[in-house]
This record gives C-alpha cells, structure tokens and sequence, in this order.
C-alpha cells in the first residue's frame, strides 16, 4: 500500500532523512521505533507533505512525493500528528464534523462507533475542545481522522503523555482501526504497546532504518535494543 524509497528530507541545510526505506501493507500495523530526534515524525510529515521530500513515496502505487497535503488526503491517508492539533473553540462534536470528507456523510467510521470507544468524549460532546484533559483531546485528534475515512493512517506518539488505562485504549483502538482495514503507521515510544500490536517493526537512527523485523526478531536481538532503544 504505502512504498517509501531512498526517502530524503531536510529543515534548512539540515540533513534529517538520509535514505529511509519502509513499506505498509494493507490493513498492517507497522510500528516506528526509534530514541527523540532520530527523524519519526519527520518521516511522518514528508510523507503527508508538510516537509518536502527527495525521493519516492508510492501510494498504492502511485507517486505522491511532492504533492501538496491536502491532495494527498484525499488519496485516503489521514495523519495524526504529536502535538494534538484541536481546535479549542470549538465542541466535540464540532471537532468530529471538522473530520467529515463531506458535510454530513459518514464513512466506516460513525459518530457511533466514535463514542461507543470512548464513553469520554460522547459523554462531552457538547463541551468545547480546550476544556477537556490531555488524554480526551488524544482521543479527539485519533477519531477526528478516523472521521475523514482513510485506508492508510499514520499516527505519531498517541501515548504520549497518557495515563496507562488510557494507553491500553489506544492500543485497543489501534488494533480495531486495523481490522477494519485500514493500514497503520504508528510512531512510538513505548516498545510495549509496539510489541503488543504490530505485525512488523522498524527502528531508525540518525534518520535511517537500522532494523527492519518482526516483534519477535527485535526481543531476540538484545543488541539492537541497547543501542538504538534504551537509553
């Protein structure tokens, strides 16, 4: 589904993505691992065009480097970005709607399904976005994009920050999203919820892959973890 080769990006004249290769498949969790800096989210936001890119990004089969983001959406790849892009004045709900690929059109993912998950955010739905917790406006962000109806998704540190129950669900949601058929990129921290819920796992350093395998290979390779995992 997603095919990324000799993926280059910079910020100014800095060299962040040196030649990253990775490959989702349909309805695949595959996990990005990898310590603060070493260029996960960047990957993330070249990918969805918020950095421009050197190099190929295939999108079932089709090139999409270089296309504005907004385009590349609508080709059916949502992101979910680290810092919780909400918007504050406005309710729940409205938030939800925001999400809509059209006004009043539902697509796999109903308003239903969003608060049948998350009692939380059903529960405030007509509370504006600023005034719930951190965890909530997670919550809010994940299922906004979910509200858009991708194929392909990439979500970029969900726990972050959330209380352990709370990192349970999204590992829950994750795993549902999946077996709707929808493909998974998802950046994190935590090897646990990583190991967990992936079918394949890749690590990056000083913005390459340095691991490509499954959750299995990656607790067998002691090596590995130490020197680009554990701090």
């Amino acid at each position: 589904m997603l095919e990324v080769k000799d993926l280059h990006a910079y910020y100014g004249q800095s060299h962040i993505l040196q030649g990253v290769n990775l490959q989702v498949e349909k309805g695949e969790i595959v996990s990005l691992l990898g310590r603060n800096g070493v260029g996960r989210s960047t990957t993330c936001k070249t990918i969805m065009g918020l950095v421009p890119p050197q190099g190929s990004i295939k999108y079932n089969g089709e090139e999409i480097a270089g296309m504005k983001s907004h385009l590349i959406a609508r080709k059916g790849i949502g992101f979910v970005p680290e810092d919780r892009w909400i918007f504050p004045g406005l309710t729940v709900l409205q938030n939800l709607e925001l999400g809509l690929k059209s006004r009043g059109h539902e697509g796999r993912w109903s308003f239903k399904d969003v608060f049948h998950l998350f009692p939380k955010l059903g529960e405030r739905s007509n509370v504006n976005g600023g005034l719930i917790s951190g965890g909530e406006q997670q919550m809010l962000t994940i299922c906004r994009t979910l509200m858009g109806d991708p194929d392909f998704i990439m979500i970029d540190e969900p726990t972050e920050g959330l209380a352990p129950k709370l990192v349970e669900q999204v590992g829950v949601l994750i795993e549902e999203i999946a077996q709707r058929g929808v493909s998974v990129l998802l950046v994190e921290q935590k090897l646990n919820i990583a190991l967990k819920i992936s079918q394949r796992i890749y690590i990056m350093g000083h913005g390459e892959i340095v691991f490509e395998g499954t959750p299995d290979d990656l607790k067998d390779d002691m090596s590995i973890r130490k020197e680009w995992l554990e701090v």
